[in-house]
C-alpha cells in the first residue's frame, strides 16, 4: 500500500526495518534555525535522516524572494539520492508538533514527482506519547539515484497571484494565526497584515489538540464551506513563506478537494514591492 497524505504510527512502526521506507525528521524554529538539527541529535525516530527547512527544502533568499524559495531541483535531487530515496521508497516525514514543516517535504517531493509520500499523523510528539523507540544512532545510508520530475503546475508566482485577484477567478486562502492575517502583530515580516481579498485558514485548524490530523469528513466540510463555492483547484495558498500553506494543501488533499496550488513566495514576496496593496483588519 502506498501512503500519499497521512501516515499513522502504527503503521510506521510496523516498517522501521523496511529498506523500502524511508523517514525524514523535519523538526525546525524559525527564531533557532539550528533547534531541529540538534533535537534530532539528541534523539529521533530510528533511521530518520534529517531535513533542514532552509539548507535542504529551500534555496538562498534573493533581493525578490520570499523567506523559503523552492529548493534547486538538481541540489536537492542529489541530496535525495544521498539519503536513500528512490522512485521505490515510500517516504515518511514528521516534526515536532502538528505537520507544518513536515508538509512542506510532502509538497516538495510531489512537484519533483515523487507521490510516495505521507505526514506522520500526530508526529514526534504522538511517537513518543506511546513510547515507542527512538536513537541518537546516524542511521546508515546506502545511497541510490533520485530522478526528479518537476510539476510546476503545483505553484504559482506572484505575477500569477496578482492577475488572478484581479480576474476575482480564485480564492487565497492564508495559513497564518489570526493575528498576524489581521495586522494585529507581526514577528517575522517587516510589514504586517494580508494581501486584500484573502480570507483566513490558520493551519493549525486542520489538527485537534493532540496535533492529530481532524476526520477527513469534518475536514471537507469546513474547507467546502471557505471555498464558498469555488472548486480545490481555484484555490491558491499562502502563508508567511509557503511552508505552513503545504499543511493546507495536505489537508485539501486529505479531504478527498485535490488540486490546489501553492503561493511559494507568499507573504513575504508579497511585501517585497512596497506598490503592492495591503490590507489589514481592526
Amino acid at each position: 500500500m502506498v501512503f500519499t497524505t497521512l501516515v499513522d504510527t502504527t503503521t510506521v512502526a510496523a516498517h522501521l526495518d523496511d529498506p523500502d521506507w524511508v523517514v525524514f525528521d523535519c523538526r525546525f524554529d524559525l527564531t533557532k534555525p539550528d533547534a531541529g538539527q540538534r533535537a534530532y541529535a539528541e534523539a529521533h525516530i530510528p533511521g530518520a535522516r534529517y531535513a533542514h527547512l532552509d539548507n535542504d527544502l529551500s534555496s538562498p533568499i534573493t533581493a525578490n524572494s520570499g523567506r523559503h524559495p523552492l529548493p534547486d531541483v538538481e541540489v536537492l535531487a542529489a541530496k535525495l539520492g544521498r539519503w536513500g530515496v528512490d522512485r521505490h521508497k515510500q517516504v515518511v516525514a514528521y516534526d515536532g508538533g502538528a505537520g507544518a514543516v513536515a508538509a512542506r517535504l510532502w509538497w516538495v517531493l510531489r512537484w519533483l514527482g515523487h507521490n510516495a509520500v505521507a505526514v506522520l499523523d500526530g508526529g514526534l510528539s504522538k511517537w513518543q506519547e506511546e513510547r515507542r523507540p527512538v536513537t541518537n544512532d546516524v542511521p546508515t545510508i546506502t545511497p541510490t539515484v533520485f530522478r526528479a520530475t518537476v510539476d510546476d503546475s503545483l505553484w504559482v508566482q506572484t505575477s500569477v497571484v496578482e492577475r488572478l485577484i484581479a480576474e476575482g477567478s480564485h480564492l487565497l486562502v492564508d495559513a497564518r494565526a489570526a493575528p498576524r492575517f489581521k495586522g494585529a502583530r507581526e514577528p517575522i515580516d517587516k510589514v504586517a497584515g494580508h494581501i486584500p481579498g484573502a480570507i483566513n485558514r490558520p493551519f493549525d485548524n486542520n489538527v485537534d489538540a493532540h496535533g492529530c490530523f481532524l476526520r477527513d469528513d469534518v475536514l471537507r466540510s469546513q474547507f467546502q464551506e471557505l471555498l464558498q463555492g469555488k472548486e480545490p483547484a481555484q484555490a491558491i495558498n499562502m502563508c508567511g513563506s509557503g511552508v505552513t500553506a503545504c499543511h493546507n494543501i495536505l489537508a485539501m488533499e486529505r479531504a478527498g478537494l485535490p488540486g490546489a496550488k501553492l503561493y511559494v513566495g507568499s507573504w513575504s514576496e508579497w511585501i517585497r514591492d512596497s506598490r503592492r496593496p495591503v490590507a489589514k483588519e481592526a
